[in-house]
Protein backbone atom coordinates (compact mmCIF):
# COMPACT_ATOMS: atom_id res chain seq x y z
CA UNK A 1 0.00 0.00 0.00
CA UNK A 2 1.56 3.65 -0.25
CA UNK A 3 1.26 6.66 2.26
CA UNK A 4 -1.49 8.11 1.01
CA UNK A 5 -3.93 4.81 1.54
CA UNK A 6 -2.31 4.03 4.43
CA UNK A 7 -2.89 7.84 5.86
CA UNK A 8 -6.54 7.45 4.69
CA UNK A 9 -6.79 4.08 6.44
CA UNK A 10 -5.33 5.14 9.42
CA UNK A 11 -7.70 7.80 9.78
CA UNK A 12 -11.01 6.19 8.73
CA UNK A 13 -11.05 8.65 5.86
CA UNK A 14 -10.46 5.92 3.10
CA UNK A 15 -14.00 5.28 2.11
CA UNK A 16 -15.24 8.80 2.28
CA UNK A 17 -12.44 9.65 -0.23
CA UNK A 18 -13.61 6.86 -2.73
CA UNK A 19 -16.93 8.30 -2.31
CA UNK A 20 -16.30 11.98 -3.01
CA UNK A 21 -14.06 10.57 -5.88
CA UNK A 22 -17.10 8.40 -7.61
CA UNK A 23 -19.12 11.33 -6.94
CA UNK A 24 -16.64 13.38 -8.84
CA UNK A 25 -16.41 10.88 -11.58
CA UNK A 26 -19.65 10.84 -12.05
CA UNK A 27 -19.80 14.64 -12.15
CA UNK A 28 -17.06 14.77 -14.88
CA UNK A 29 -19.05 12.16 -17.09
CA UNK A 30 -22.11 13.96 -17.41
CA UNK A 31 -20.79 16.94 -19.41
CA UNK A 32 -18.41 14.45 -21.19
CA UNK A 33 -22.06 12.73 -22.52
CA UNK A 34 -23.36 16.00 -23.26
CA UNK A 35 -20.43 17.11 -25.25
CA UNK A 36 -19.99 13.91 -26.78
CA UNK A 37 -23.55 14.00 -27.99
CA UNK A 38 -23.74 17.60 -29.51
CA UNK A 39 -19.95 17.53 -30.93
CA UNK A 40 -19.82 13.53 -32.41
CA UNK A 41 -23.00 12.21 -31.97
CA UNK A 42 -23.30 8.59 -30.85
CA UNK A 43 -20.11 7.64 -32.65
CA UNK A 44 -18.24 8.36 -29.64
CA UNK A 45 -19.51 5.70 -27.88
CA UNK A 46 -16.15 3.68 -28.41
CA UNK A 47 -13.90 5.84 -26.80
CA UNK A 48 -16.00 5.59 -23.80
CA UNK A 49 -15.84 1.70 -24.21
CA UNK A 50 -11.79 1.62 -24.43
CA UNK A 51 -11.35 3.95 -21.78
CA UNK A 52 -13.86 1.53 -19.40
CA UNK A 53 -11.68 -1.66 -20.51
CA UNK A 54 -8.56 -0.03 -19.55
CA UNK A 55 -9.55 1.48 -16.59
CA UNK A 56 -11.05 -2.01 -15.93
CA UNK A 57 -7.70 -3.75 -16.47
CA UNK A 58 -6.12 -1.00 -14.40
CA UNK A 59 -8.49 -1.85 -11.73
CA UNK A 60 -7.55 -5.81 -11.38
CA UNK A 61 -3.87 -5.09 -12.23
CA UNK A 62 -2.79 -2.04 -9.05
CA UNK A 63 -3.06 -3.34 -6.03
CA UNK A 64 -3.53 -0.87 -4.43
CA UNK A 65 -7.14 -0.50 -2.65
CA UNK A 66 -7.60 3.42 -3.54
CA UNK A 67 -6.20 3.04 -6.77
CA UNK A 68 -7.44 0.01 -7.62
CA UNK A 69 -11.43 1.27 -6.38
CA UNK A 70 -10.54 4.42 -8.44
CA UNK A 71 -9.89 2.68 -11.70
CA UNK A 72 -13.14 0.35 -11.09
CA UNK A 73 -15.28 3.22 -10.50
CA UNK A 74 -13.93 5.17 -13.45
CA UNK A 75 -14.84 1.70 -15.30
CA UNK A 76 -18.08 1.26 -14.82
CA UNK A 77 -18.92 4.81 -14.98
CA UNK A 78 -17.53 4.94 -18.44
CA UNK A 79 -19.63 1.78 -19.27
CA UNK A 80 -22.54 3.18 -17.94
CA UNK A 81 -21.75 6.85 -20.16
CA UNK A 82 -22.36 4.57 -23.55
CA UNK A 83 -25.89 3.77 -22.30
CA UNK A 84 -26.31 7.60 -21.62
CA UNK A 85 -24.68 8.91 -24.54
CA UNK A 86 -27.84 6.94 -26.49
CA UNK A 87 -30.11 8.40 -24.00
CA UNK A 88 -28.53 11.82 -24.55
CA UNK A 89 -29.46 11.43 -28.57
CA UNK A 90 -33.26 10.48 -27.38
CA UNK A 91 -33.08 14.25 -25.18
CA UNK A 92 -31.65 15.73 -27.98
CA UNK A 93 -34.68 14.92 -30.45
CA UNK A 94 -37.09 15.30 -27.33
CA UNK A 95 -35.54 19.10 -27.79
CA UNK A 96 -34.61 19.12 -24.15
CA UNK A 97 -31.19 19.44 -25.17
CA UNK A 98 -29.56 21.77 -28.39
CA UNK A 99 -28.89 19.95 -31.48
CA UNK A 100 -25.43 20.74 -33.29
CA UNK A 101 -26.61 22.15 -36.46
CA UNK A 102 -23.00 21.96 -38.06
CA UNK A 103 -22.59 18.09 -37.37
CA UNK A 104 -23.42 15.90 -40.23
CA UNK A 105 -25.54 12.64 -38.89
Amino acid sequence: MNSVTLFLQEYHLLGLTIGLLTFLAIGVCHPLVIKGEYYFGTRCWWAFLITGCASLAGAVIVTDVLGSSLLGVWAFSMFWSIKELFEQRQRVAKGWFPANPKRKN
